[in-house]
């Protein structure tokens, strides 16, 4: 089997969403739900997953502003699954802070940590923190470029046109693991897929519409960007994140996402002027063809090797859930998107791997 075939990794994406819930009315509180995190990471590690990641967000309806705290929360009480933010809004935070937070959390889990660093699709931390949005394509470009400069080099020499400079100066703790890793994440910004395959960096796409085989293009762009700058384009990791959910049948899964998508994908529409969310815009993402991965096992791990297929992914996050929902429910999407949908995906690309 080829190292490609063996990297395919399976895991779970999550904003900590903390909306009433739309069905029972329920209020779920930030520290109730900060908690339950924990649980999920726990359980998504027994189960064999092999990733948990938390985006940050500085907004009352989702609870992961810290995403390093929450996953070392987990840290000392798993033993495999790999903690990453997903995505850290390096534009608006310091990196010092974020190598430093990250670090700690690799040291903490004996060398499993990962940040995924994005421009941010939401943009409360700009005015938070105090940053202009007019900067907001030289920000990235800019602290991009001193997270890679730190993770490489226990001394830094830096300057740049959004913060101090840094002369001569250490940043501690180093990480376990040497380089700490670094991913880039793109909402489908060609921009971001060159400059992740130019610095030969991996990237996580995220594909909440549409057909995911439009990412194609990208696909391509980032690793002919690779090639050009000198990295070999078959050794570049490529991940996806997309809202879905597992239950155990397809009908039953459907109903029960539904609810809790429509009322969160209504809040953002609103925001961002998109037309409502309805049920048939639903259905018709969860076909093969679409960008929602909600069914049973069988039809989950059908749709993710389609996607291998298509992309050529090499990890895959399942966004669970996109809105408040009862948290055994999650439980049980991650139960059996570890111990059900998994399997099917590694078997199925062991036998087509074998076949070729």
């Amino acid at each position: 089997m080829s190292e490609q075939a063996i990297n395919m990794e399976i895991g779970i994406s999550t904003f900590l969403e903390a909306t009433p819930d739309p069905v029972t009315g329920a209020a779920m509180n930030h520290a109730e739900r900060l908690r339950n995190a924990v649980e999920e990471i726990v359980l998504a590690d027994q189960v064999g997953l092999d990733v948990y990641g938390i985006g940050e967000h500085h907004r009352a309806d989702y609870a992961g502003t810290s995403p390093a705290v929450v996953l070392a929360a987990a840290a000392a009480m798993t033993k495999r699954i790999r903690l990453t933010s997903a995505v850290t809004v390096l534009s608006s935070d310091d990196p010092v802070r974020v190598y430093q937070a990250f670090s700690t959390l690799d040291a903490i889990s004996n060398g499993r940590a990962e940040i995924m660093a994005g421009r941010g699709s939401f943009i409360e931390s700009f005015p938070l923190f105090g940053y202009n949005l007019d900067d907001y394509d030289e920000l990235f470009e800019e602290k991009l470029e001193l997270l890679l400069a730190i993770r490489a080099s226990e001394k830094v020499t830096w300057r740049g046109g959004h913060r101090p400079a840094i002369n001569n100066l250490g940043v501690y703790p180093r990480s376990v693991q040497s380089p700490l890793p670094v991913w880039i994440a793109s909402g489908g910004n060609p921009q971001s897929a060159v400059r992740a395959g130019m610095l030969g960096l991996p990237i996580a796409f995220a594909i909440i519409g549409g057909m995911p085989e439009r990412f194609a293009p990208l696909v391509a762009l980032y690793k002919k960007a690779a090639a050009q700058a000198g990295h070999n384009p078959d050794t570049l990791q490529i991940a996806t994140h997309s809202h879905g959910f597992v239950g155990e049948t397809t009908e039953q899964a459907a109903d029960l996402f539904f609810p809790s998508t429509q009322a969160q994908m209504n809040v953002i529409g609103r925001e961002r002027g998109w037309p409502a969310y309805s049920r048939d815009n639903y259905d018709a993402a969860r076909s093969l063809s679409g960008a929602l991965y909600v069914g049973d096992p069988e039809y989950v791990a059908e749709k993710i090797i389609l996607l291998r297929k298509n992309l050529g992914v090499t990890r895959f996050f399942l966004h669970v859930n996109v809105g408040t929902m009862p948290h055994r429910e999650v439980m049980r999407a991650i139960e059996l998107l570890g111990s059900k949908v998994a399997p099917i995906v590694r078997q199925e690309l062991a036998r087509i791997e074998a076949a070729e």
